[in-house]
């Protein structure tokens, strides 16, 4: 797992091949993502934002799979 950083504010976050939006904050090492529009209920279920209407929702460091120069990749397990 790699470690989020404020560098990392505005990179996509990727599942697969899905966007789920981008990185709109980082805040103590927390990433603040700002989901994609079309991001289906079953999805944000999965990643704990269904519970509440938001613009941005934390991402749990334990879903980060890897931070590369160009996004933030979740892992395949979700």
């Amino acid at each position: 797992m790699s470690e989020i950083t404020d560098a990392d504010e505005g990179k996509p976050v990727v599942h697969g091949e899905d966007k789920l939006g981008i990185v709109a904050t980082v805040d103590h090492g927390t990433a603040h993502i700002e989901p994609d529009p079309g991001l289906t209920d079953k999805i944000k279920a999965r990643l704990g934002w269904a519970e509440t209407d938001e613009e941005t929702y934390p991402l749990q460091e334990e879903t980060v799979a890897e931070v590369t120069d160009d996004e933030v990749r979740l892992h395949s397990s979700l």
